[in-house]
């Protein structure tokens, strides 16, 4: 099950997906990784059926432009569509209130993941918290 995040729980879970992937997989600093725009941002969350939470995602609305930041899958959960899913749900939600233009910072290893969701990455490649990036963009 896939949904926007709705209570403290929900969020907690998404919360803890984010360090296990971010902070404990890729050792992003807790500092980096929460951050000053945790408030103003749409998450998402997926669960399997036992209830365990398996993915999230969040978006923020800069410019009229759709921000998709901090998608991430636990480990136990890769490979198997979810996240996929989960930024179908999450665009589809965005384009419900009009939004038709998104971008991310996709680490480099994940390019062909989002480039087979129609983005497509510009610019030049930076480093963000120690990790490798391309800017994305996707028009819909």
């Amino acid at each position: 099950m896939i949904k926007k995040v709705n209570t403290e729980k929900e969020y907690q879970d998404a919360l803890h997906i984010r360090k296990t992937v971010f902070i404990e997989e890729q050792n992003v600093p807790v500092e980096e990784e929460i951050d000053a725009y945790e408030a103003e941002a749409t998450h998402f969350i997926a669960y399997n059926d036992d209830a365990k939470p398996l993915a999230t995602a969040r978006y923020r609305i800069v410019d009229d432009v759709v921000k998709v930041e901090r998608v991430a899958v636990s480990k136990a959960a890769r490979g198997l569509g979810l996240g996929k899913r989960l930024m179908i749900y999450l665009e589809d939600e965005a384009m419900q209130h009009g939004y038709r233009t998104f971008k991310l910072g996709a680490q480099t290893h994940a390019i062909p993941f989002y480039q087979s969701l129609g983005y497509e990455p510009y610019g030049e490649e930076y480093i963000d918290a120690g990790i490798p990036h391309y800017d994305m963009y996707k028009k819909v």
